[in-house]
């Protein structure tokens, strides 16, 4: 059983930082693309950042550009999201979701991504 399990979420002051993390269990993660996406109140779910398989390509949305850093551990499983300089409108429920694939690309939508997590939720006080 796929499970992606999030933390490092929380209440954080604008211009704070935060670190994600996703843990994966039950699938080759070698073989999936990473991605991270959130969603806002009254918005649809949109993508943050993602990591291809092998950690050497990288995309991010262009709002988070500068801010945002996606990493990858194989050793642990894991994927991570680094945020620094966060502003009220990075406010969201942020999931981790895993694409199988054996491209080297970065899939941006989330119809792509095969298993989800439930989602930690990130406020960023003014």
């Amino acid at each position: 059983q796929v499970q992606l399990v999030e933390s490092g979420g929380g209440l954080v002051q604008a211009g704070g930082s935060l670190r994600l993390s996703c843990a994966a269990s039950g699938l080759t993660f070698s073989s999936y693309a990473m991605g991270w996406f959130r969603q806002a109140t009254g918005k649809e779910r949109e993508f943050v950042a993602g990591i291809n398989r092998s950690g050497d390509s990288k995309s991010y949305a262009d709002s988070v550009k500068g801010r945002f850093t996606i990493s990858r551990d194989a050793a642990k499983n894991t994927v991570y999201l680094q945020m620094i300089s966060l502003n009220p409108e990075d406010t969201a429920v942020y999931y981790c979701a895993a694409h199988r694939t054996r491209s080297t690309l970065v899939q941006v939508r989330p119809s792509a991504y095969d298993y989800w997590g439930q989602g930690t939720q990130v406020t960023v006080s003014s």
